[in-house]
């Protein structure tokens, strides 16, 4: 994947038309000069980044806040409403950005088709538009937002680097309350991003596939386990930190250093590769630093939540990857 996945403080803002010596947004008249104007004096983008031109057409911008976390639950609606960056929308994980089954479809199922396509257009999004997605957890929860919408077959989809963290330490202004958006029409296609189901992770792994846990590593060795019923992790699968690919910041690491890190895991152009977490949420960030290194990765939508849930496959526990019994 060689499409930009991040968008920076800097070009967001000059989008908005946001300059940090005058708070003020810009009004309708005057909106389309000024984000050009301020776009124009940007310098070029690191790579993986989208560039500061051509601006997205003026009421094409759309903004996410997806503030979520599994063990955190400050990050919240509330919190949205406390403060965010102006005219963004809060989406919700569990009602947006994922739908609901058995225990075999994991935590975080991805959402129906039809129902998705529903929330995004009461999100306010329609087709042609651009959208800047972020949270406050390092992208763990944007990425997901990311990961959906291009599933769905929308390329100008971004997350915000550094999240409202990076936001707020350039100064912007953060407004409270609620943003209702105009319904949208957009039209989804959905299945364009590469997913691996429970039942083709087997064969996958036997056939040299490399399998990411972007899991804390206590959680891959099963030392510990905060949320799901079993401890462990999928045989032949790699202890891949999605917490690694950012720095303290929570921005991402440049593409370069990305691209070391997961040559490290045997990763290179061309190496079949997928990631799971706990339940396919926090995974999502590492297809995405995935593609900022130029790399293509797929998801495993169930994740460990799906894949525990079966008595009948195996566990693996401990430093070692394990192999993948060849009787599944």
């Amino acid at each position: 994947m060689n499409q930009p996945v991040l968008v920076s403080v800097d070009v967001l803002a000059a989008w908005m038309g946001l300059d940090r010596t005058d708070y003020s947004l810009p009004d309708a008249s005057t909106v389309e000069v000024r984000t050009r104007m301020m776009a124009d004096q940007l310098p070029p983008q690191p790579e993986g980044f989208v560039a500061p031109t051509p601006v997205p057409e003026p009421g094409r911008l759309v903004i996410w806040d997806v503030r979520w976390s599994a063990t955190d639950p400050t990050q919240n609606h509330e919190a949205y409403r406390q403060g965010h960056i102006p005219g963004a929308v809060y989406v919700s994980m569990s009602s947006h950005l994922a739908g609901h089954g058995a225990p075999a479809a994991g935590r975080h199922p991805l959402p129906d088709p039809a129902k998705f396509t529903e929330a995004v257009r009461m999100l306010g999004l329609n087709d042609e538009d651009t959208v800047v997605i972020y949270d406050a957890v390092a992208a763990s929860a944007a990425a997901r937002a990311w990961w959906l919408l291009r599933y769905a077959g929308m390329t100008d989809v971004y997350v915000l680097d550094g999240g409202l963290d990076a936001w707020r330490a350039a100064d912007l202004p953060l407004h409270a309350g609620e943003v209702l958006p105009r319904i949208g029409s957009a039209y989804l296609s959905w299945g364009k991003m590469p997913v691996v189901n429970t039942e083709e992770v087997p064969d996958f792994v036997r056939d040299e596939g490399v399998l990411l846990d972007a899991r804390a590593y206590q959680r891959y060795t099963g030392e510990e386990e905060p949320i799901d019923p079993v401890a462990g992790h999928i045989p032949a699968a790699v202890s891949a930190p999605g917490g690694e690919l950012t720095d303290e910041e929570g921005k991402f690491l440049p593409a370069a250093e990305l691209r070391e890190k997961f040559a490290e895991y045997g990763i290179t152009s061309g190496t079949p590769v997928t990631a799971y977490c706990g339940s396919g949420v926090t995974a999502s960030k590492t297809v995405l630093g995935l593609a900022l290194a130029g790399l293509d990765g797929a998801l495993y939508p169930g994740s460990w939540s799906a894949w525990s849930s079966s008595r009948d496959l195996p566990v693996a526990t401990g430093d070692e990857p394990g192999v993948m019994p060849s009787d599944i």
